[in-house]
């Protein structure tokens, strides 16, 4: 990748984003998909029809990969942190302690992959990483006493994904507002794990979810492309 300096203005577009003819049609015809399999996932959940789910939610993250593959040529680590978020969702939907450790697993690799595409991007500000880290501790605290044996994995988890939505803010506000919201899905998920749970907790999930797969691979796409490269969504400041 070739770059400026870290953290002393924009980058160059990647060596790995192969420019693609414009599609923007297609673009929006995959966004269009995952938008309506969002859609159904979240009244899967409502009404709890699991077989609905398990056609559904492993949709959400390939849908996202082939957009970004077909309107962008990406097959770089934010690609990779959709595979390992497909993983991730189906094991989820597996019942048990066991799935979902398997699970935190591959969303671990998620964290990583996309750690990995921040940073190369531009260091995050130094305000962002002390919050997030703040928030980590503060979170940790208030649910260790109640996570039992899934204290350590949630402990590193937990990190990983904090660091995730701090490195996020020195890519753009889109990805920023996406990884936000992973954080506010785990956050919830890490909840339900230590007992604490209300009506409407599997939509919330999945809500915050879904919004955050789409705002961090599309602002990721965006940040250096224009409309014509993004299938109709505009770069974000």
């Amino acid at each position: 990748m070739t770059r400026p300096t870290r953290g002393t203005g924009p980058t160059s577009r990647p060596a790995d984003r192969t420019r693609r003819p414009d599609r923007p049609e297609s673009g929006r015809a995959w966004l269009g998909a995952f938008l309506v399999v969002a859609i159904v996932e979240l009244v899967a959940v409502a009404v709890d029809a699991t077989p609905v789910q398990w056609l559904a939610k492993p949709l959400l993250a390939p849908l996202l990969l082939v957009w970004l593959w077909w309107v962008r040529g990406q097959r770089g680590p934010v690609a990779v942190a959709l595979v390992f978020a497909t993983a991730g969702d189906i094991a989820l939907l597996v019942p048990g302690e066991v799935a979902f450790l398997v699970g935190m697993g591959c969303f671990l690799g998620t964290q990583l992959a996309l750690i990995t595409a921040f940073v190369g991007h531009r260091r995050p500000p130094v305000p962002a990483l002390a919050a997030y880290l703040l928030l980590w501790a503060g979170a940790i605290a208030l649910l260790w006493p109640r996570l039992g044996d899934l204290r350590w994995p949630v402990l590193g988890y937990g990190l990983a994904l904090s660091l995730m939505a701090a490195t996020a803010t020195a890519v753009n506000r889109r990805v920023a507002v996406g990884a936000a919201l992973f954080l506010v899905s785990d956050l919830l998920i890490g909840l339900d794990a230590a007992g604490t749970t209300w009506p409407a907790h599997g939509v919330l999930v999945m809500t915050t979810y879904s919004a955050a797969l789409l705002l961090i691979t599309t602002g990721w796409a965006a940040r250096v492309a224009g409309p014509d490269q993004t299938g109709g969504i505009s770069p974000p400041r």
